[in-house]
């Protein structure tokens, strides 16, 4: 049985019993969600798990999105925002996009996909602590949903 769209922990549940091999997160630029989501993840997940991200438009990772998750002792400094065309989309066995206000990329690949449509904290104006805020707010709901999908909530 298929979750409800947009039930995140439906799901994060249904996703967590497929136990899938390879897991890729897509946003636009891969610059902020998916790399913040690849970099949670992976603290999560375990170790024979692939875990990927890539964007339609990739840009360069946000000095942000470094700085939050340092905060909860994830280090993604090293990340490199990459192209879908880097994804080898045959071992992909299931796409997280989170896209919120604009078109999400589309994975041609067979996977099993869900959206989980968070805004985009690159987006925010404003002082750099309300900039970080918004980085942070996004952190902690990935945060929260990725550890019902590895079930360490």
């Amino acid at each position: 049985m298929s979750a409800r769209p947009g039930d995140w922990r439906a799901e994060a549940a249904e996703l967590r019993a497929m136990r899938p091999r390879h897991i890729l997160f897509l946003c636009v630029a891969n610059s902020a969600r998916s790399q913040m989501a690849e970099g949670i993840a992976r603290s999560l997940a375990p170790k024979e798990v692939t875990i990927s991200s890539a964007g339609s438009s990739p840009s360069s990772v946000r000095p942000q999105a470094i700085r939050v998750l340092k905060e909860i002792g994830v280090d993604i400094s090293d990340h490199r925002s990459k192209g879908l065309e880097s994804i080898d989309a045959g071992s992909v066995d299931a796409v997280i996009t989170l896209c919120a206000e604009e078109v999400c990329p589309t994975f041609l690949g067979k996977a099993h996909r869900v959206h989980w449509g968070l805004p985009d904290p690159a987006s925010v104006a404003g002082t750099e602590e309300a900039r970080l805020n918004a980085f942070r707010s996004v952190r902690d709901e990935l945060l929260r949903r990725l550890k019902v999908l590895f079930g360490s909530d």
